[in-house]
């Protein structure tokens, strides 16, 4: 039921796009949009996540990194991966004080994961392999394709939405301003849907790959936390791949939260700790820092 929800919301996603094809161009606009959409779906499917990956410069990184949480950080990766049964993924670095992480790839065995340097300095170890877990049980769950197409789609419904103001708007004034002020909330919307359940069911198959879901919660709470004093400006830039990654980016910017990708941190969270209960584990937040060590000024390695 999950895939066929998202399947009906990408169809209507695309269908979108091509209504604003048809405000432009009339049944032949309609026509062009359709099949520009068909080619950025297949696109997409090759390049959507190399895309992604360069957009927010990630830096693939190897168990031999000459700094050891970064080393502890591929290791935990590729150990959790082999323990839910997937392929080995390619672990990247985004050099990014706001702490985050997202996965992304068209199936398990092109799949890729990446964490920012904020994200690798304020959690412990531990908090970390909840984190990559969570990300892992996305591709276990073949989320990382419709995650990043969504993402293209969404982007393009965004640009084509203007071409109709100034290009179609001629014909109809009325109808331009509407299809640039609506179409980009109802792309957002369809962002919401599909991604909303999926982050819950990634939160709880993630605390089974790690065994660990009061990590994950308490990650949670504190990316949360810090992702709204650090404004992510990758994401700012394209709010379209906001909800690739594990906690809303755009936390920047109030706003934002009336459209939210993500449910709200304090369901998850209660969702982890009463699987950690099930679990017969303890539910107390450790201190920050890389290992479990208290960093009050200096929330990790870059600052």
């Amino acid at each position: 039921m999950n895939h066929l929800k998202t399947y009906i919301l990408l169809a209507a996603m695309t269908a979108l796009f091509g209504a604003i094809g048809y405000l432009i161009g009339g049944a032949g606009g309609m026509l062009i949009a359709l099949v520009i959409a068909g080619a950025m779906n297949l696109f997409a499917y090759w390049n959507a996540d190399k895309m992604v990956l360069r957009h927010f410069r990630a830096e693939e990184v190897q168990p031999s990194h000459p700094d050891a949480r970064v080393r502890a950080y591929v290791e935990d990766t590729l150990a959790l991966a082999a323990k839910a049964g997937l392929p080995a993924p390619k672990v990247y670095i985004i050099d990014n004080p706001q702490p985050n992480a997202f996965a992304t790839g068209r199936n398990p065995e092109n799949a890729a994961v990446a964490a920012t340097t904020g994200l690798l300095g304020l959690l412990s170890r531990q908090e970390i392999r909840g984190v990559m877990a969570h990300e892992l049980a996305h591709v276990k769950n073949r989320d990382t394709l419709t995650m990043t197409v969504t993402a293209t789609i969404a982007g393009a419904v965004g640009m084509l939405a203007n071409f109709a103001f100034f290009f179609g708007g001629n014909r109809n004034p009325l109808a331009g301003i509407a299809i640039m002020i609506l179409a980009p909330i109802a792309a957002s919307l369809v962002q919401m849907a599909i991604s909303r359940a999926r982050e819950y069911e990634a939160d709880r198959v993630g605390a089974e790959i790690g065994g660990e879901p009061e990590a994950l919660a308490n990650a949670l709470q504190k990316i949360e936390a810090y992702a709204r004093e650090r404004v992510n400006i990758d994401a700012e830039r394209n709010p379209a791949m906001a909800h690739l990654f594990i906690i809303n980016p755009l936390a920047g910017k109030g706003a934002d939260n009336l459209f939210s990708t993500h449910p709200p941190t304090q369901n998850r969270v209660a969702q982890l700790l009463d699987m950690a209960r099930r679990f017969g584990r303890a539910t107390t937040i450790p201190k920050a820092g890389p290992w479990g060590e208290a960093r009050a000024r200096k929330p990790g390695p870059w600052g």
